[in-house]
C-alpha cells in the first residue's frame, strides 16, 4: 500500500469517525471524548504529513480557517441536531489542527528553502 493511499484512508477515516463520534457522544455523554481526540489528531497528522501537495496547501490553509471558526460558532441553541453539529465540529477541528500546523510548517520551509 503506497503512501498517497494511507493518506487518503486516514481522511476517510476521520470523516467516519466524526460523525459517529458526534452522535455518540450526544447519545452517551459518558463517552470519552479524550481517545476520539486523540485519533482525530493522528490522522490529521498523517494527512498533514502525507496526503496535502505544495499545489494544495493555501486552498487547505484556507478551508481549514473555515472549519476551524466553524467550530467556535453556538449550535447549541438549535436543540439535538445543533449539539451534534457541535460535538461533529469538535472533532473535525482536533483532526484538521494538526493538519493545518503541519502544512503551514511545510509551506514555510519550503518558502525559506526557495530563498
Amino acid at each position: 500500500m503506497n503512501v498517497q493511499r494511507i493518506g487518503e484512508l486516514a481522511f476517510i477515516g476521520f470523516v467516519i469517525i466524526a460523525i459517529l463520534a458526534g452522535l455518540a457522544t450526544y447519545a452517551s455523554p459518558d463517552t470519552s471524548y479524550g481517545i476520539v481526540t486523540a485519533v482525530m489528531v493522528v490522522l490529521g497528522a498523517l494527512v498533514g504529513l502525507i496526503n496535502i501537495s505544495e499545489k494544495e496547501t493555501i486552498p487547505f490553509l484556507v478551508a481549514s480557517i473555515a472549519l476551524l471558526a466553524a467550530g467556535t460558532a453556538n449550535f447549541g441553541s438549535l436543540g439535538v441536531p445543533g449539539k451534534v453539529i457541535s460535538n461533529i465540529l469538535d472533532f473535525v477541528g482536533a483532526f484538521v489542527s494538526p493538519a493545518a500546523v503541519i502544512v503551514g510548517l511545510k509551506a514555510i520551509y519550503s518558502i525559506g528553502a526557495k530563498k
